[in-house]
């Protein structure tokens, strides 16, 4: 089955802490609703930019992005 990566992007000097902010949020999303989602985390483009993701199975996609709004989405590889 693929997998889809959901991004929020953040943008300015405090990028990196809202991302890490955003990302709590995800977590307890995914606690809450007692979710299978164990791929998360925060990656840090530039100074300026860095984005929270989870990864979900592209059969739950719809209700997650429908529930959470992410800014975007890619196909997620492992590799």
């Amino acid at each position: 089955m693929r997998k889809l990566k959901l991004i929020w992007d953040f943008r300015g000097p405090a990028s990196q802490k809202t991302a890490e902010h955003h990302l709590v949020h995800l977590r307890e999303y995914i606690k809450m609703n007692e979710l299978s989602i164990t791929i998360t985390g925060v990656e840090i483009i530039n100074d300026m930019h860095s984005l929270a993701f989870l990864v979900v199975d592209e059969s739950e996609m719809k209700s997650i992005r429908d529930a959470l709004k992410p800014h975007r989405g890619q196909i997620y590889s492992d590799s």
